[in-house]
């Protein structure tokens, strides 16, 4: 039973991100564009009637219902894939805190308290930079306070 909703969750996977990458191309806007239009034109044949109007309102309805389906499964699919990405580069980082890995499996508020960290961390390192010190073992990446403009001499005449 696993082999077939495996196999049925990867053709689903692959429906969706054509229909993602299909429904985000100028072609795939044109021929929308091109549907409303001939709707619009049809609006005075149709004596603008409430059928006329219902065809595009259910429509519209409909393709948007199943279009957030398919299209929040490639988003899901794509985040999954950054995340691993993520996870590797941490992994393979040397001074990198492994326990930073899947931290999207965390419960909100251990998330909200280790963000918080973070932000303290990187507070604290803009105003060591700011004071002229460095804040990691890297080369500058210029966060270095500005130099002070020097003051002009003035001219006696």
């Amino acid at each position: 039973m696993k082999n077939v909703s495996r196999k049925s969750a990867g053709v689903f996977g692959k429906f969706a991100r054509w229909v993602s990458h299909a429904s985000g191309t100028p072609a795939a806007f044109f021929l929308a564009l091109g549907v409303v239009l001939v709707w619009a034109i049809t609006g005075p044949i149709f004596q603008f009637s409430n059928t006329w109007q219902l065809v595009i309102n259910t429509g519209t309805t409909i393709i948007t219902f199943l279009m957030v389906f398919l299209i929040q499964q490639a988003q899901n699919r794509d985040t999954a894939a950054m995340q691993v990405k993520l996870d590797e580069i941490i992994r393979s980082l040397e001074g990198a805190h492994n326990a930073v890995l899947d931290l999207e499996e965390l419960e909100e508020a251990e998330l909200i308290r280790i963000r918080e960290n973070y932000q303290k961390l990187a507070s604290e390192a803009r105003e060591a930079v700011r004071r002229g010190e460095g804040d990691t073992s890297c080369p500058d990446i210029g966060l270095t306070p500005p130099e002070k403009p020097a003051k002009k001499k003035r001219r006696s005449s």
